[in-house]
């Protein structure tokens, strides 16, 4: 037999207050409502539950059976509701995030590390995929929020608040010595071999559309399946790719990395808080997405460069 729980709601109200008037008012509901619904669960049951009194009602035998059984249940409920939402206002709880690569190493992680001294208790998960696949499980609620590099196509019940911006830059191993000198077209660059992420990533369609663009005919030499391998692979004159400039400037000064100038001009990027406004949010998350946004706003904030992480 399938459990009406809103039955147990009202029945629970006027075992409470022994008055239909009285339960009514308390849940904002009707005193005919009220009647009828007790009227339907005691047909469900097959017995009576309670008598009418002149001051209110009286409790059978079966009715002062369920009611202990009701009153425990509630009381559990509301015991479990105080501890969930205390462990939320003191900092404590789990807060599950995606995040790209990009997103990761240029804000993330820095930012993560002072909102875990301001809430050492707080558990959070980084699940590090691929745009379309943190955007996919965001969707099916298995993510408070994620944070995403752009470009990204969101769902309309999703809302995308900018954290920060950054450039990228066309970056060589040490071999490619020539390529740091003058200003150079793509076309001139087809020959050479180029590392970049893979196919299914939002970067990958980016600087495809970008080549297209510029009719300019260059395919990946070399795929990489994050970010973060992509300077190494530079660095290791593999080939030449976009990188993050902040990951490349400490590279490019130590002379591991040249940068190449580029006469066609790059579109910044941005990285973004994205969370679906259709589905609750917890008080922990949303302190932590607070926590993000103001990051942003501090002075002098610098994200983490390629030699550090």
């Amino acid at each position: 037999m399938d459990i009406n729980y809103e039955y147990y709601k009202v029945f629970y109200y006027v075992a409470k207050y022994k008055n239909i008037t009285k339960a009514a008012a308390a849940m904002g509901s009707n005193q005919p409502n009220v009647t009828r619904v007790m009227k339907l669960l005691e047909s469900m049951l097959q017995c009576k539950l309670f008598v009418r009194e002149a001051r209110g009602v009286v409790l059978t035998e079966e009715g002062e059976r369920l009611y202990a059984h009701v009153k425990i249940a509630v009381s559990q409920i509301q015991n479990a509701q105080e501890e969930l939402l205390a462990r939320e206002m003191s900092g404590t709880g789990t807060v599950e995030i995606g995040a790209t690569e990009t997103a990761l190493h240029l804000f993330l992680l820095d930012a993560l590390q002072g909102f875990k001294e301001r809430y050492p208790k707080a558990r959070i998960k980084i699940h590090n995929h691929a745009t379309p696949e943190i955007l996919k499980n965001l969707a099916y609620g298995r993510l408070d929020f994620a944070v995403l590099t752009t470009p990204f196509e969101l769902q309309k019940s999703f809302v995308s608040k900018e954290l920060i911006s950054f450039r990228e830059v066309l970056a060589a191993g040490s071999q490619y010595q020539e390529l740091g000198q003058g200003v150079w077209e793509l076309r001139e660059l087809e020959a050479y071999s180029w590392v970049g992420l893979g196919e299914g990533t939002a970067t990958y369609e980016l600087y495809k559309e970008f080549f297209m663009k510029n009719h300019a005919d260059i395919g990946l030499d070399m795929e990489a399946a994050s970010s973060d391998l992509l300077l190494p692979l530079i660095q290791n004159n593999f080939g030449i790719g976009f990188v993050p400039e902040a990951m490349a400037e400490p590279l490019v000064r130590a002379g591991s990395v040249v940068r190449v100038h580029l006469a066609c001009g790059l579109a910044e990027r941005k990285i973004c808080l994205v969370y679906d406004k259709g589905r609750g949010r917890s008080a922990l998350g949303m302190k932590l997405q607070e926590y993000l946004k103001e990051r942003q706003k501090i002075p002098g904030f610098v994200p983490i460069p390629a030699a550090e992480y």
